[in-house]
């Protein structure tokens, strides 16, 4: 990495009224793991919103924050060590303090700072002052340094830095009433730090200078180890205790996502039925009420359904990153990328994938090797997004009962996903792309005891991100299979008719047998009409490629739209057996519908064996294509995002031809 020096905005003035923004605005800075997100969520909650850098593909949260009877816009900057750095973090930094992405330099910026590592976190700090904006200094963590021993002279601190700075414990909301005062007066009389800014060669030495003046305490100078934490980090970055504590940690994730999330699931479900049969009872029948119930409810059920597992899920994973677990796991998992051919630099865009490949892409522009980057860009996709969770609860719940199996299963698709990864990578590194990967130099922040208010904002904020989709692109696309399944109508078949003729010709005695044979007859019929629907006819056609795998026609047609976006398959299944539905003596809900569903011949749609083949493929294939257009802009070509279509394409239908026929041979149907 390469330094910069960045060029000092000098004083801030009063901005000619064409510049003026509509509102204040705070830039907020800090180092990762600094507790700067924790404070965001605290002055800002669920009133933010995601925005994009002009130029960049860097997003940001802008936040509205009620400051003393107004509203600041808080503008979120990327975590950065440095602002001197050449990279894209950094770069974005320095752009929106000098003024260039928001027309003016922001009015005044708050910083955070780590009470419990100063030495580092002062040097954003001395950086930072030659901006010369008004600035004030959060000291966050202050309860983790007095707990450690560490006493940090504030007052002392403030006059060095020539700037108000603030203990706060953003995770317990200590000091933020203060903080909150001190911006304010801060905006309304604004004035520059009273320190001049040190030359970045001399940074570091600054900073030291001033860490040996302003803290004390037993531990102040490192004489004592914090031998809890030396003794947890044997642990948790052990070459294989680290390893398997981290399969069972994110087995026991899993396993408690699919424990707690069922009622919720099952009183979403609810609703929707009770939905659907309000409209049933409501409108007259027709096309329009078939489309709304058929289409719409049914389809939209599929898919939020599932919203209670995504929520948990992330909410999960966010206590485990504020307790300082996840950087542990990331230098464990170093080790392994770097023996097949990946750098350690990829571990972060490989964990941003887990929710989804699109930022896991572009944060590898951090990767400073072009090889690297391109072969983490390749196998970026193969980490198990949140697009997938819908069709990993459905076939996990289906092949198991037992909670703690599916749990296992599920965290099985996790570990198929990165081994494949891992494999790809290895393969691509000893052919296309020669070379060996660089290692990572990782900082190992303190353990702290997560914050269940920045958890539960993640969860909402991942919900939300899920529902927005839901509520466009899915319905948009279970409209279009809604018509596709119900036109054109076919005349019904004529084993119906024979079965209906039967079923006319039977006295009243006879009435439950009529009744059986009626519900035989509308079997045939909407079989029937499904099968001779477009929607059939194009399953038809694609099913001699998906024959091999135990995959119907309807199967067929929910993986072929699933190329548009993984989500859907549920939601086009549900589209697709809303008609089956009419004939079950008991009301089901959509996961039940998939469960239970039949294929033309009477058989099961979803055996054991075809279920493990579907959940296979869905692990391993390539079905987003934004992350195929995400690919060819940032990977500088059409032949890489081809090669990543096919290559995991190709190898999603080989391994489920493999599973399926498999478990054939072993005698599972």
């Amino acid at each position: 990495m390469t330094a910069t020096q960045p060029a000092p905005a000098g004083a801030v003035t009063s901005p000619p009224p064409s510049m003026l923004a509509p509102r204040p605005r705070v830039a907020l800075l800090g180092n990762p793991n600094t507790g700067k997100t924790t404070l965001f969520n605290r002055l800002c909650g669920l009133r933010a919103r995601t925005a994009n850098f002009p130029g960049t593909t860097t997003d940001a949260r802008i936040g509205r924050w009620s400051l003393d009877a107004a509203a600041i816009e808080l503008v979120d900057l990327p975590g950065t060590y440095r602002l001197a750095l050449d990279l894209p973090e950094a770069e974005v930094c320095r752009r929106v303090l000098g003024g260039d992405d928001m027309g003016q330099p922001p009015l005044g910026a708050l910083v955070v700072i780590d009470a419990t590592n100063l030495s580092r976190t002062l040097c954003l700090v001395g950086e930072l002052l030659s901006y010369g904006l008004p600035t004030v200094v959060a000291l966050n963590m202050v309860d983790l340094a007095q707990r450690r021993g560490l006493t940090v002279d504030v007052e002392g601190l403030s006059q060095r830095l020539g700037c108000p700075v603030v203990p706060i414990a953003a995770r317990r909301g200590d000091g933020i009433d203060r903080l909150q005062a001190k911006v304010a007066e801060m905006l309304r009389h604004p004035a520059v730090p009273s320190v001049t800014a040190p030359p970045v060669d001399d940074i570091e030495d600054w900073a030291d200078q001033i860490l040996a003046d302003s803290l004390g305490g037993p531990k102040a100078l490192g004489s004592g180890g914090d031998h809890l934490t030396e003794r947890l980090d044997q642990a948790f970055t052990h070459p294989w205790v680290g390893l398997a504590m981290f399969v069972l940690i994110m087995g026991g994730l899993f396993w408690t996502v699919f424990s707690l999330a069922n009622v919720p699931m099952d009183l979403i479900e609810t609703i929707f039925e009770g939905f659907g049969g309000w409209i049933q009872a409501h409108m007259a029948p027709g096309a329009v009420r078939d489309l709304l119930v058929d289409g719409v409810v049914a389809g939209v059920a599929g898919t939020v359904v599932f919203l209670p597992q995504i929520c948990l899920l992330f909410f999960l994973i966010s206590l485990l990153e504020d307790t300082g677990y996840l950087a542990r796991a990331a230098f464990v998992m170093d080790r392994v990328l770097c023996r097949f051919g990946l750098p350690g630099h990829a571990f972060v865009p490989l964990l941003s994938s887990h929710a989804c490949a699109l930022p896991g892409i572009l944060s590898t522009r951090l990767i400073p090797d072009r090889q690297d980057r391109l072969a983490s860009i390749l196998v970026a996709p193969f980490m198990s997004c949140s697009a997938r969770l819908p069709v990993y609860v459905l076939l996990t719940g289906l092949l198991f009962d037992d909670a703690l199996k599916a749990g296992l299963a599920f965290a099985g698709c996790y570990l198929l996903g990165a081994l494949a990864a891992l494999f790809s990578a290895w393969l691509f590194r000893r052919t296309l792309l020669p070379g060996r990967s660089r290692p990572m130099v990782l900082e190992l922040p303190s353990y702290k005891t997560p914050s269940l208010r920045t958890a539960l904002l993640t969860a909402i904020h991942q919900g939300r991100a899920f529902l927005e989709k839901a509520g466009t692109m899915i319905v948009a696309i279970c409209i279009v299979m809604w018509w596709l399944s119900a036109y054109p109508k076919a005349d019904p078949p004529p084993q119906a008719q024979a079965l209906r003729q039967r079923a006319a010709a039977m006295d009243t005695s006879q009435a439950d047998a009529a009744s059986e044979l009626i519900t035989q007859a509308r079997f045939l019929e909407n079989k029937s009409d499904q099968a001779n629907s477009y929607a059939g006819r194009m399953g038809r056609l694609a099913q001699p490629i998906f024959a091999p795998l135990g995959y119907d026609w309807q199967l067929t047609v929910g993986v072929l739209t699933s190329f548009l976006a993984r989500e859907v398959f549920v939601s086009t299944m549900a589209v697709l057996l809303a008609g089956d539905a009419d004939l079950a003596d008991d009301e089901q809900g959509v996961i039940d519908r998939v469960r239970t569903a039949k294929r033309d011949d009477g058989s099961p749609l979803l055996s054991p064996a075809t279920a493990a083949s579907l959940m296979v493929f869905f692990v391993l294939a390539m079905q987003c294509l934004p992350t195929l257009a995400l690919t060819r802009k940032e990977a500088g070509g059409m032949r890489w995002a081809a090669l990543q279509l096919f290559w995991m394409s190709g190898l999603a239908w080989l391994a489920a031809f493999i599973t399926f026929h498999g478990l054939h041979a072993m005698g599972v149907s």
